[in-house]
């Protein structure tokens, strides 16, 4: 009877230190965490995939997605404007030029994904009203230093295989995808054209805060979004009119177009071809 107190006891002392453990990785993990991507995007059928690195930030309260390109882009012009420096040379741009142009907020207590992107000047947000479904599959795999278990779900269009890590105590992931018990470490669809692997981790500061300086935060419907995002591929200068012209129409720089006519040719052409390019993109329906 001794024997089989003593075995319980150590029983019980081994749950003990496995729960404090995990609340100490908890808490080491509490601090805002930047997890890095990179992220692989076919989003022209014709071309090669596209490559840039992403950060995943992470609060107590809430994540935010982003692209690494984009929060340099931002603090370029950040910078420009605070100090009047509206005619730098707009091929100094060209270095920032990202697809993801987007940022992707997760709010833990509310379970409430908001997706934000500028149309124009302006900044749209919409919150999402889709769920991700997965179906968490007995296939597992080390991923770098992290065990990592098999998911799947459909979403947006896609196929998608996930890989989590219960290593890592957050229900989250990169772009949308959160909802698995763990964080996902890797995903990607069915047919390869995106893909998110986990490269890097570290501790950082703060979360960046990506409200529009310039031009107007609008709150709609996700339908409402795609449809004015349709509108803006087809006729991109019709919302910079609309909008009152502004910073994104003064960036003309060293390149010195002949007149304000010629400068607005040249942005409506670019926009168009890049949306034309668009033509596999992450979301489908």
């Amino acid at each position: 009877l001794g024997k089989f107190n003593h075995q319980k006891e150590n029983l019980y002392m081994k749950k003990i230190g496995i729960l404090f453990l995990g609340l100490i990785s908890a808490f080491s993990f509490s601090q805002n965490t930047r997890f890095v991507y990179q992220v692989s995007m076919k989003t022209d059928s014709t071309a090669a995939p596209k490559i840039e690195n992403a950060y995943l930030d992470i609060s107590t309260e809430k994540s935010i997605f982003y692209g690494e390109k984009r929060m340099k882009r931002d603090s370029t012009i950040r910078q420009a404007m605070e100090t009047r420096n509206f005619n730098f040379d707009r091929n100094s741009m060209e270095q920032f030029r990202t697809a993801i142009t987007y940022s992707i907020e997760k709010n833990h207590a509310t379970k409430t994904i908001s997706y934000k992107d500028r149309i124009a000047r302006d900044q749209y947000w919409y919150d999402e009203d889709r769920t991700f479904n997965w179906k968490i599959l007995p296939e597992t795999v080390k991923i770098g230093e992290y065990e990592t278990q098999k998911a799947e779900t459909t979403f947006a269009g896609r196929k998608w295989f996930a890989w989590f890590t219960q290593d890592l105590p957050f229900i989250d992931g990169p772009y949308k995808f959160s909802g698995l018990p763990g964080l996902i470490v890797k995903v990607e669809d069915e047919k390869g054209d995106y893909s998110f692997d986990l490269k890097e981790t570290k501790k950082i500061a703060e979360l960046p805060n990506f409200e529009s300086r310039f031009g107007n935060n609008i709150k709609v419907k996700r339908s409402e979004f795609l449809k004015q995002q349709e509108k803006f591929n087809k006729d991109p200068m019709s919302f910079f009119q609309n909008q009152g012209g502004g910073f994104a129409m003064r960036m003309g720089g060293n390149q010195n177009p002949q007149n304000e006519a010629e400068r607005r040719k040249m942005m409506e052409e670019r926009l168009k071809e890049e949306a034309k390019a668009n033509n596999n993109p992450l979301e489908k329906n």
